[in-house]
């Protein structure tokens, strides 16, 4: 059986990756886990996932981050604000 994969989308409008359909849904988790009720820096960020799946996930967490990352901003589902510095937060979250 061959593993599934999904094309991520870039909010550029460059050209997605096909990644893991399992790391993808992993890292998604992660990342909406973080930013649930809270802004983060992309270090702050990046940091949480790292501590959150390090030695549960099998591949670069900063490069799949950053993938997954790029990908829920193209879906509109993140978004990062515009003060410096940039944060990131769920899109939803300004409507609450």
């Amino acid at each position: 059986m061959t593993e599934e994969k999904i094309l991520t989308k870039h909010p550029l409008g460059k050209s997605g990756k096909n990644i893991s359909k399992q790391k993808y849904e992993t890292l998604k988790g992660a990342i909406l886990s973080a930013l649930k009720n809270k802004e983060l820096t992309h270090t702050e960020l990046f940091d949480d996932l790292n501590r959150t799946l390090r030695g549960r996930f099998a591949g670069n967490i900063s490069w799949y981050g950053e993938t997954v990352k790029l990908d829920l901003e193209a879906r509109k589902i993140i978004e990062r604000t515009s003060p410096k510095p940039q944060k990131y937060r769920l899109k939803s979250m300004r409507s609450l």
